[in-house]
Order: C-alpha cells, then structure tokens, then sequence
C-alpha cells in the first residue's frame, strides 16, 4: 500500500492492541545465530542476490517458520490515538504541495549528474558550529555550509544507524521499538534510491569501513540494487586500524583511488564509521579530557578533518565537475550534554550539498524549512528531475511548503516515544505513560495531534508491508 493516507488503511485491518513484532530477531534469530564474531549473525549474512526467492531460500527452514509465525501475530497497531480517518487526514497534511516548482539547485543543462552520498556516522547538530552548535569542531562542514547548500532544520528519523539508513535511502518512517530492517520481507518492498537510479542507467556503488552484516543492513543493501560492495574485509588487515573495521581516512583514501574508474553516471554511497564509540581515532586529540564527551569531539572533528583532505583532492579528479555531494548524519547523539532521549538537541543534524554540479547560484543558500531525513530521497530525485511518488513519505524540501505547515514539519522517534519540531517549537511524547514529555509553549495541540497521527499511519503501514 502506498502513502501516508492509504496507511490508515492499514491500520482499519489491524485495529487497535498489543505492540508490532519487535521481538522476531531475538527469538526466531536464535536459529540462525552463532559464533564467536562481534557482529551477531543474522538474516541479512546470506543475502547475495537482487532477486528476493534465492535470498530467502539460502536461509535455513526452522528460521523462516518461526519468523513467518511472529510476523503472523504481529498485526495489532498499539498507536491507535485518533479516528483512522482523522489520523489519515492529518498525516496527509504534511504532504499536500503548496506549489509546482522546485528550487534548481544544479547547473543548467547538465543531464545525470553522479551522486556521491555520503552518510556521517553521528554527526550531531550541537557540534555543527553554522548549526548554532559548539565552534571548532567540523571546521569542513561549516566552510560547506558558507560555500555550498545547507539545510538548517533537519531532524533525524530515528536514533539508529540502521535507522537512519532506511530513512535516507529509502525515505521511509521509523518504528518506536522495532525498525523496519529486521524485517528482509519488509525491506524488499521498500522504494530505494540505489534502485531507482539503476533504473536510469547508474551505476551504483557502496563503501563501508565496517561489517555490512551488522543490524541486517546486508540484505537492505543487496535489495536496494547497489552492484558493487566494499566492506571490512576488502581492506588489508593491517588497516583495518579501528574497533569497528577500516578508519575513515583509509576508507576516503580508498574511494579517491576508485572513483576516476567507476562508470559515469554513479551513485556512490559512503557511510563513515571512526565518531561510532568507543571514539578511538588516529589523531593527537584537539579536545582534551578522557571524559565521552571529549573523546565524541575528537572523533567528530577528526572525520571531519580527513573529509576535507578527501574533498579538496576530489575537485581535482575530472568526475568531480558533474557529481553532486550529499553529507548527512545517520542519526545524532546524547553527547555532548547527555541529552535526554526524546530532547530534539539530540536528532538536529546537518543536511549539505555541494559538488562541482551545483549551479553557482546554489551557492550559500541555506534553506530554513523543517525536514526530516526521509524528505532527502525526494528532494534529491526532483533535482535530478526524477519523479518521487514511489516515495510517498518522502517531501521535497525546496519545494514550497505544506499549506498546512508553511515552515515544514518534522517527525522523530526513539524508544517509546515521539517528537515534531516546527518553527513553533517542539512537542515529545512518551506512548507509554500516554502524555506529553515537554512541549514548547508556541506549540498548539494540532502539532502534537499531528504526531500521533504520523505514528499511527506510519505504523500501520510497517505493520502490513
């Protein structure tokens, strides 16, 4: 079923009731897991192929009875806040265009512009000094923001890597307590960037200084169309220097040695790893103190340090001149601060684009309205003038906004709760307990009405994929 209304539909069917299944991959899993790696295993290790058949037939039977069987009594919508059809309507708000036209933002003229999608591994707000956060400390994400296009409002889905990657690639919603990628079933049905512009002629391509196994993002991948994969174990064992696989600068090192080779147009998609605790990086630190929140700093800055190295000698290579680069957080962080889990501080994160195909009118622009990680899959396709209706909780950005929310909407959830921030202010709910966590005092009750009914659709759509 597709879009924000059609999803109450969904929810009519499941009714009101008990939680969605966020237990599958910790029961049926144990069938599948084992061994003695610092990744578990699970579903996602065996996914090889585009074709959905031969990936499910290479898991072993007893796992795919017992998740078939979760999945069978896992369609009850606990949300259930508003009238379906209220719930329908409200949700649907936030998509109604406000008016035909875009914001182009490419040069004139160029036709399929290679993608470079980078994705910062925790990248928060609050250490974004153009964001309004701490100064010194991603020196190359303020000079982009000065130099290229910066969206100042945008909130992260989830609080999750692979959260953040559904929400990103495939402009999809998060769940409260479960997420949508323990779910390959699921997952295939997902509308993906990868997928689309394979279908234009791309090639696609993704790169990773750690293990793809992780959280089932594999099998996400896989049936997303990437055709090319580098991970942890295409890198030399003697640089795969960090807790987690490959450091950041042996993974942009990496990719400057294969970019001039990859065939034109491209979409590469790099996702970073060294700011992922335990904050360890090959650097003398800039921030002293051994507390989290030093060591967070340091990470952070060195990442963004060897991002620049990796620009500056980019705009030297020929593909840099028809390649647009998109640098976006996977999720936020407590630190620095130890923000509370629903405080929006922790899910502000920095959206930029810059690249040799940005029109020189693009450049300084900074783009106020409020957004979530799931409006990047649009906002990105209508550049490429592509359509996005395959993507129908996604909301393009630069284009005018909602006559319902003139200054846009974003909605956010973490464990047992939800928030919405708009030019008002920001409203967060804990579902449990059934009330208000904090609420701005601009904020009216139709914006926290709109959240729970964002939660409830959303949530009846994952239930019934």
């Amino acid at each position: 079923m597709g879009g924000p209304a059609a999803g109450v539909a969904a929810g009519l069917r499941a009714g009101p009731g008990g939680a969605g299944g966020a237990a599958v991959s910790g029961v049926a899993g144990g069938a599948l897991a084992g061994g003695l790696q610092q990744i578990p295993i699970n579903q996602g290790d065996v996914y090889f192929s585009g074709v959905p058949y031969a990936n499910h037939a290479a898991v072993n039977v007893p796992w795919n009875v017992l998740n078939s069987l979760f999945l069978e009594t896992s369609t009850k919508n606990p949300y259930q806040f508003l009238p379906d059809t209220t719930a329908a309507l409200l949700t649907a708000s936030l998509y109604q265009k406000g008016g035909p036209d875009t914001v182009r933002l490419l040069r004139p003229g160029l036709r399929q512009p290679n993608v470079l999608f980078i994705i910062l591994e925790s990248f928060t707000g609050k250490l974004v000094g153009r964001l309004g956060g701490e100064p010194g400390v991603t020196p190359t994400l303020d000079s982009l923001s000065r130099t290229g296009v910066a969206f100042r409002n945008v909130f992260a889905a989830g609080d999750r890597s692979q959260k953040g990657l559904v929400a990103l690639l495939s402009g999809y919603p998060n769940q409260p307590t479960t997420s949508i990628i323990k779910y390959p079933r699921k997952t295939e049905q997902l509308s993906h960037l990868a997928r689309v512009l394979r279908g234009q002629g791309y090639a696609t391509a993704y790169y990773h200084g750690g293990e793809l196994a992780f959280a089932n993002m594999k099998s996400y991948l896989v049936t997303a169309g990437y055709q090319r994969f580098t991970e942890r174990a295409d890198f030399r064992a003697q640089d795969q220097n960090a807790k987690w696989g490959a450091h950041d600068h042996v993974l942009f090192q990496r990719m400057l040695q294969e970019l001039p080779r990859q065939p034109a147009p491209f979409l590469v998609t790099a996702f970073t790893l060294s700011s992922h605790e335990p904050f360890e990086v090959p650097m003398r630190p800039r921030f002293p103190g051994p507390d989290e929140a030093s060591r967070f700093r340091n990470s952070v800055y060195y990442t963004d340090h060897v991002l620049g190295q990796f620009l500056q000698q980019a705009r030297q290579q020929p593909w840099w001149a028809n390649t647009l680069v998109v640098l976006v957080a996977d999720h936020g962080h407590p630190q620095p601060g130890d923000s509370p889990n629903h405080d929006p501080a922790k899910f502000r994160i920095p959206l930029l684009l810059t690249g040799g195909a940005l029109s020189p009118a693009a450049q300084g622009r900074q783009v106020l309205t409020y957004g979530s990680q799931t409006d990047v899959a649009a906002t990105l396709l209508h550049q490429l003038n592509l359509p996005a209706t395959n993507f129908p909780w996604s909301r393009d950005l630069l284009a005018p906004a909602p006559p319902a929310w003139p200054g846009g909407a974003a909605f956010y959830s973490f464990t047992d709760g939800f928030g919405v921030a708009t030019p008002a202010g920001t409203v967060t709910y804990d579902n449990v307990a059934r009330s208000v966590i904090e609420q701005d005092s601009a904020v009216s009750r139709r914006q926290l009405r709109f959240g729970q009914a964002y939660e409830q659709v959303s949530f009846g759509d994952f239930l019934w994929k």
